[in-house]
């Protein structure tokens, strides 16, 4: 069954009012969080669950576009995960988000879909590029082994976009942002992002007092982090704004050392014990931080710092586990 929105209307100017609104992969973090932001949006949003809708098959989507009409589509929907799974499961990532990207671009435009904006990822950029990364960086060197089956597949999807725009004059728009984290992230133990996979391990060892716990790689790669919530505040202002440019990124505008993410995670947790380096295990790309300039032009900038982020984060895991959460929220 399809799941519509609808919720009370904001203020004036440009804004969703009464606006048919796609969101893809809205039980995902990052769909979440965009759903959230709508709740003081009068938008239709039109919400559709894998097992409603599967991204990779076309005749699905066109039927389904043909009957719901979407106006705006925030392209959100993919498959993702860590730098594990990245690597073990090169092919799977490459096929799946190719058939959906294609799918729902191709869509948007046999269907008139007024703007489209698809979500990218930093790992698209060359691994030495230089800092902080200009979206004219795209596509200008050698990309990290072990994610580059997933940063094909998403530079596949900006190029997408743009041969859309220059053929068929479609307004669709492409953002990159950093890791992101917040509600709703996958804490698997092996499929996780950076920030998800330390703050389990980080939990984990509290609650068995265990006197170390371990982080992939020697602590000295650095990543951007920004939170789900002020990227979907950011998604927005480019859909509404009358964006001039195909590509913006979109960050926090500083980065810091995995291991200093670590030590953070650990103060959030509780954990008292030592944080050990497993060098055995890849850096992957030494530093990833995003020139944020042209989407700080159209006014927007983020607002979550990452301490308390981060306390949020681990706010969200323990209730999302609750049989992990031993010990509780006694360490916020």
């Amino acid at each position: 069954m399809i799941q519509r929105h609808t919720a009370a209307s904001s203020g004036s100017g440009p804004s969703f009012f009464g606006r048919r609104v796609w969101v893809t992969g809205h039980r995902g973090m990052l769909g979440s969080a965009m759903v959230r932001s709508f709740e003081n949006e009068n938008a239709d949003l039109l919400l559709t669950a894998r097992s409603e809708l599967d991204l990779t098959d076309k005749t699905a989507v066109m039927s389904w576009m043909r009957a719901n009409r979407p106006e705006l589509v925030f392209h959100i929907g993919a498959k993702v995960g860590g730098i594990h799974a990245n690597s073990t499961l090169p092919a799977n990532f490459l096929y799946e988000n190719l058939m959906i990207q294609s799918n729902v671009i191709d869509g948007a435009y046999q269907f008139g879909v007024e703007k489209l904006v698809f979500v990218a990822s930093n790992c698209t950029y060359p691994t030495n590029a230089e800092q902080p990364i200009q979206e004219e960086a795209l596509l200008t060197g050698p990309l990290d082994d072990n994610i580059r089956a997933y940063a094909v597949s998403k530079i596949a999807g900006i190029e997408m976009c743009r041969a859309y725009r220059k053929q068929h004059g479609c307004n669709f728009v492409s953002i990159i942002p950093p890791n992101l984290y917040g509600p709703g992230d996958n804490y698997h133990p092996q499929h996780s992002h950076v920030v998800a996979g330390i703050l389990r391990r980080a939990h984990e060892a509290k609650i068995a007092s265990a006197p170390e716990f371990s982080v992939w790689g020697d602590g000295t790669p650095r990543r951007e982090l920004l939170h789900v919530d002020d990227l979907a505040s950011a998604l927005k202002y480019v859909m509404l704004a009358p964006t001039t440019h195909d590509l913006y990124n979109i960050g926090s505008g500083h980065d810091l050392q995995i291991s200093q993410i670590a030590t953070i995670l650990a103060e959030v947790t509780g954990f008292e014990g030592r944080i050990v380096y497993d060098t055995s295990k890849p850096n992957g790309t030494m530093r990833k931080l995003l020139d944020s300039s042209r989407i700080r032009s159209l006014g927007w900038a983020p607002r979550i710092d990452e301490k308390s982020g981060l306390r949020g984060a681990y706010a969200d895991f323990l209730s999302r586990h609750p049989e992990l959460a031993r010990n509780g929220l006694a360490s916020q």
